[in-house]
């Protein structure tokens, strides 16, 4: 059922094969274990992808392709994670991030202004960046460690319940069949 679903959310493979902007990675892309629904690679392809969503640097997409090719983890789960960061969740994300990063530095958050201007953004960012990259690398690395182990245990626990629903069938079926030879004789 785990397979399934991921399996039905995920794109297909040749989709990122034949996509003409991943041709520079040639037989990278032909790695078996990228494209594999098995539990290994699911969550180490969510822990790809949830430590890509929280860098604030572009083409997250690509680094997350990146890092699951030299990983050889599933790369469609790392590539999709990514969008946890869009628009709307950026600014909470990325704000948490450089509050934790302050915290961690020993310094006391400034009050910023957020403004769409260009000039100001770059002035926020260049008084801001240290702590906005260590809080953003350290919450990537929680959320990695937490969506690797939950991915593993999400599986264990499924493939539990598979085995344990087997096993309970094959108990009835041989009760019953027990039951039905006892009335036979």
């Amino acid at each position: 059922m785990a397979r399934k679903f991921f399996k039905r959310m995920l794109p297909h493979p040749k989709t990122f094969k034949s996509h003409p902007h991943l041709q520079f990675l040639g037989d990278w892309l032909h790695e078996p274990n990228l494209w594999h629904l098995n539990r290994k690679s699911l969550a180490g392809g969510m822990a790809v992808g949830l430590f890509s969503a929280f860098i604030p640097f572009p083409l997250q997409m690509l680094w997350a392709a990146i890092l699951a090719i030299y990983f050889k983890v599933n790369i469609p789960l790392a590539v999709s994670l990514v969008w946890l960061t869009n628009p709307i969740t950026i600014p909470p994300m990325f704000y948490l991030a450089y509050r934790l990063g302050a915290f961690m530095m020993g310094l006391s958050p400034k009050n910023i202004d957020l403004t769409l201007e260009m000039d100001q953004l770059m002035q926020i960012f260049a008084n801001s960046w240290q702590p906005l990259l260590l809080g953003s690398f350290t919450m990537g690395l929680i959320f990695a460690v937490i969506g690797y182990y939950t991915v593993n245990i999400l599986w264990k626990r499924h493939v539990k319940h598979l085995w344990d629903k087997r096993c309970a069938k094959r108990k009835l079926a041989k009760n019953q069949l027990n039951a039905g030879q006892y009335k036979e004789v």
